[in-house]
């Protein structure tokens, strides 16, 4: 594991040294009269790079892995009683073409209860082998039955990244089979490639949406990435399937402490993540009665209305019309965009929609460098205009 370590010897100012930590984690102890690095650090390495020379320095332990004994780019299939979360597709997609750089296989890790029939779809969208648990211990999702099918998978195909879906599942699973493996995991990625060397290079918004990280672990395998639904795109399926399935058998320490007594299905809600059309209200809405022509611009468009971060935090709109990678993630046919500036972390949730049209008064609003049209302009005075020339088309039509 990676430290930084402090050279006393190398440090004349003290103060000066405290104040490097944007986080406080460099400390004057007392007792020891040195500096020291706390436990509120977080490896950004401002210290190492910014700091007197030589006065702190990273030490990391010699970690040494033979990269050609792992291999292939691996999909975890989320499902829900043997149906399959489009969100696998969308991997499936992403896999095939990061396999393809480095001339890797294709795989895909099924457990459930009941799904063997259902593994052969995977085969028409370029998966090259489907390894299926298939047993009724796995009917209910228990964590750790679960974890062991997977990290059961790892232990006999040794696969070089794993790619899992950030569904509920996949964000409870994920995390306990790498920490099984003493891996990594990058959560939330929006971006995916590859080196030559077989290292993935996972990319995500970090700091509050204010950089783009990009995150490698080149001493770790297998390596582990979690993405959003409508992230990726889903390959076309193909007529004729391609690929093998293998049954696998299944481990012998499956046991879990929780039984499950009953399960009650959720009633299903409207998700904007389905909607052809979605309508965003942004900053510039000044009050909460101005959302009125924000619904009445959707309604005209059959869409759906989604808002912005500062207006949930207003409450002014429902959590689970929020769009950005603090809220949902969305494709729509077309998405218009009302006084919305148009952060790292909000357009990281819509920058795959079809079309995007962004209306905003600032001609350097950030929104305006992924949208396909824009209008600089005020919404109030843009958005009547709009709702007038649709009525207007619809009498015309009509």
């Amino acid at each position: 594991m990676a430290k930084i370590v402090v050279n006393q010897k190398n440090i004349d100012d003290i103060d000066e040294a405290i104040k490097l930590c944007p986080f406080g984690a460099i400390e004057w102890n007392e007792d020891d009269r040195q500096v020291q690095i706390s436990a509120a650090c977080k490896m950004c390495m401002i210290c190492v790079n910014k700091g007197p020379e030589g006065a702190f320095e990273l030490e990391e332990d010699e970690v040494f892995i033979d990269k050609s004994l792992w291999k292939g780019v691996s999909v975890y299939v989320d499902h829900d009683n043997g149906e399959i979360h489009p969100v696998t597709y969308e991997l499936i997609g992403k896999a095939r073409e990061l396999a393809d750089k480095i001339n890797h296989p294709v795989f895909a890790v099924f457990i459930g209860s009941d799904i063997k029939d259902k593994a052969d779809e995977l085969l028409h969208y370029g998966v090259d082998e489907v390894f299926v648990y298939d047993d009724e211990a796995f009917k209910d999702f228990r964590v750790m039955p679960y974890t062991a099918a997977f990290a059961d998978f790892i232990e006999k195909v040794s696969p070089s990244a794993v790619l899992v879906g950030a569904t509920t599942l996949g964000r409870s699973l994920a995390p306990r089979v790498a920490a099984r493996f003493k891996t990594g995991l990058t959560a939330d990625c929006t971006i995916l490639d590859i080196k030559e060397n077989t290292d993935l290079v996972q990319i995500r918004p970090a700091f509050g949406g204010n950089i783009m990280a990009q995150i490698c672990t080149p001493k770790h395998r297998p390596q582990f990435a979690t993405v959003r639904y409508k992230i990726m795109n889903a390959p076309e399926r193909m007529d004729e399937p391609q690929g093998e399935i293998t049954y696998c058998s299944i481990p012998e320490n499956i046991s879990s402490q929780v039984n499950v007594l009953s399960t009650k299905e959720k009633e299903v809600e409207e998700d904007i993540a389905d909607a052809e059309v979605i309508v965003v209200a942004g900053r510039a809405i000044k009050k909460e009665e101005d959302l009125k022509m924000v619904h009445e611009l959707a309604k005209e468009l059959g869409g759906k209305v989604a808002v912005t971060r500062p207006l949930i935090e207003a409450g002014w709109g429902d959590p689970k019309t929020q769009i950005g990678l603090s809220g949902r993630t969305v494709r729509p046919k077309l998405i218009i965009t009302c006084g919305v500036s148009g952060s790292v972390q909000f357009k990281a949730g819509m920058t795959n929609s079809e079309y995007i049209f962004a209306i905003n008064k600032d001609a350097n609003a950030p929104i305006f460098q992924v949208a396909h049209y824009g209008i600089v302009g005020d919404v109030y005075d843009v958005i009547p205009e709009l709702l007038a020339k649709i009525k207007q088309s619809e009498e015309v039509t009509a």
